[in-house]
């Protein structure tokens, strides 16, 4: 009997205009990091699939969200409710 959903049932979300980086999450949701441009301290991550995102996004620099959002991706198993 098969119960997981695979990860290409799911339909991408839009992509923002300030999209920066898309992950794919092992629950086969996305996470978006997003921000005025690589080199400015206010990109943030959402997740689509569990709703979390970053704790201060007035803080974070590309190269922290980046890897502060992979490290979610790889392990968050939410799926998209949509």
């Amino acid at each position: 009997m098969r119960t997981a959903t695979p990860a290409s049932a799911f339909m991408e979300p839009a992509r923002p205009r300030d999209l920066q980086i898309r992950f794919i999450t092992v629950g086969g949701s996305y996470v978006d990091v997003t921000g005025p441009s690589r080199h400015s301290d206010r990109s943030c991550w959402h997740w689509h699939g569990c709703g979390d995102s970053s704790d201060s996004p007035e803080q974070d620099w590309l190269f922290r969200t980046r890897r502060d959002a992979n490290d979610h991706a790889a392990a968050c198993r939410a799926i998209p409710l949509t």
